[in-house]
């Protein structure tokens, strides 16, 4: 196996854990469609054993409370969609499709402005990482599309 077949590979591992995850989150929502969100809030903050009154358990409990049912149904579909997408993603990588590489590049860089602008304006150390991560992924896949070019070209010359 050679070390771009790793690198996809690696690249379909974390696309995949990404279409999991959304996953879980679109069965959670699933599971809470009909509760009062915002009483599941206060107990997931008590739980955690966290100040209700205290600033950021309180941003959280005050915006689940405003969840709509409709609301609570789109994020749902939005989950499962982007679970889809990433998982197809992921298959993509791991069986080496070169649309899948392109659509690897842009889904990726993409998201780098925000990820920037989160950082700028609310620093944390998952933002970061994150943000880590999605530069080393695109810069992998724009040299991997990069050095296919070139080997394309280089092969066209040669039998012209």
């Amino acid at each position: 196996m050679t070390s771009s077949e790793n690198g996809l590979k690696a690249i379909a591992v974390l696309e995949g854990f990404k279409g999991l995850l959304a996953l879980m989150v679109a069965v959670g929502i699933h599971i809470l469609a009909g509760r009062n969100l915002q009483q599941v809030a206060e107990s997931i903050v008590s739980h955690a054993h966290l100040n209700p009154a205290s600033h950021l358990p309180s941003i959280f409990i005050h915006a689940v409370g405003n969840v709509s049912a409709s609301n609570m149904s789109l994020i749902a579909i939005g989950a499962l969609a982007y679970t889809v997408i990433r998982f197809i993603e992921a298959y993509g990588l791991w069986k080496g499709l070169v649309w899948t590489e392109w659509f690897a590049l842009v889904s990726g860089a993409i998201y780098i402005p925000f990820e920037v602008y989160e950082i700028l304006f609310h620093t944390s150390i998952v933002g970061v990482g994150v943000f880590v991560i999605n530069v080393i992924v695109v810069w992998y896949m724009a040299n991997l599309l990069l050095r296919q070019r070139k080997n394309r070209t280089l092969a066209e010359d040669l039998y012209s």
